[in-house]
């Protein structure tokens, strides 16, 4: 069985590296995605997302951004053969041995209410934008916030920002009334990392008329590997992954399903998927279920042709 080319959505890389300045992209063990991993399993374009950690003052928050940044930059970038990907073009002209690396910001807490901080955040090259984490900031409030509150005025300038700038609107950690007002003024928008919340009703997951409404935008979900958003007891196994790409799939989504992993985010983990080399199992698991080009289209085609509507 060939190595299948894998576009992972989602891992939080830059944010282990930033408190610990020690650990190497290269071969760290303590890093669930690292570039032998990535290599030795088919990794071919990895998402990085920045994650400012919620005990950061918020005073700092846009230089520790800044900070994660230039970790890419000097410490990810400057590996052999990989690739800052910022556009189509980038994927179209991404060589056969390169590996592509796209900057995603997870959280517009680390822009405050300042459109200038996050134009800056994406002239240095993130190309997905989640708006809130969890919980509330001046953008939206986020899925655990009790208020469920949708968009601020301010946060429909950030979102119509993205919209002029052809920059993916990532949904994942909205609240549902944010994500209800984002799909009414952007056509760019995906789930990096989300399940289903008829399969494990986690706020983080979304509901049936969420994954639905995100299949006629023509978007793609990433299922990911987070244990709690998988199975209601956190024992998760690859199994619980294979439900919910079924129950995806049962609503019609089958062209709209990725993976957004979410490693190096997690200290709880799915069983045999521990870190990047798990997905060789998980392909196993696939193959006794599906089509190569239904597989092809999970862990690759789809994000990318996605992605490529931005052109």
């Amino acid at each position: 069985m060939p190595t299948p080319k894998i576009f992972d959505a989602h891992c939080d890389v830059l944010m282990k590296m930033f408190l610990d300045h020690t650990i190497s992209f290269k071969d760290s063990s303590s890093l669930n995605v690292n570039y032998d991993r990535l290599k030795a399993s088919g990794g071919k374009i990895q998402c990085f997302a920045i994650y400012i950690p919620e005990k950061i003052h918020p005073n700092l928050r846009f230089e520790v951004a800044l900070s994660m940044i230039d970790i890419f930059y000097e410490k990810v970038l400057t590996l052999p053969n990989m690739k800052q990907i910022k556009s189509p073009e980038d994927i179209r002209n991404l060589g056969e041995d390169e590996i592509g690396a796209i900057l995603t910001l997870e959280g517009c807490d680390c822009t405050g209410e300042d459109l200038l901080k996050l134009k800056t955040l994406l002239r240095l090259g993130v190309w997905f934008v989640g708006l809130t984490w969890n919980y509330a900031n001046y953008v939206a409030d986020g899925a655990l916030e009790e208020r469920g509150a949708g968009l601020s005025g301010y946060g429909k300038k950030v979102v119509d920002l993205l919209h002029y700038s052809k920059t993916w609107c990532d949904v994942s950690h909205l609240s549902e009334k944010g994500f209800w007002d984002v799909l009414e003024r952007t056509p760019y928008v995906l789930a990096s990392h989300s399940n289903c919340h008829t399969l494990c009703p986690h706020p983080r997951n979304l509901k049936d008329e969420q994954i639905q409404a995100l299949i006629q935008k023509q978007s793609v979900i990433g299922v990911t590997f987070v244990p709690e958003f998988l199975k209601e007891n956190a024992n998760a196994q690859i199994k619980d992954i294979l439900h919910h790409i079924d129950h995806i799939c049962s609503l019609g989504g089958e062209k709209h399903i990725g993976f957004g992993s979410d490693f190096d985010g997690i200290e709880k983990f799915v069983k045999k998927l521990e870190n990047f080399e798990g997905y060789s199992i998980l392909v196993e698991e696939l193959y006794k279920h599906y089509s190569s080009s239904q597989i092809d289209g999970f862990l690759y085609k789809n994000f990318i042709k996605l992605l490529m509507k931005s052109s």
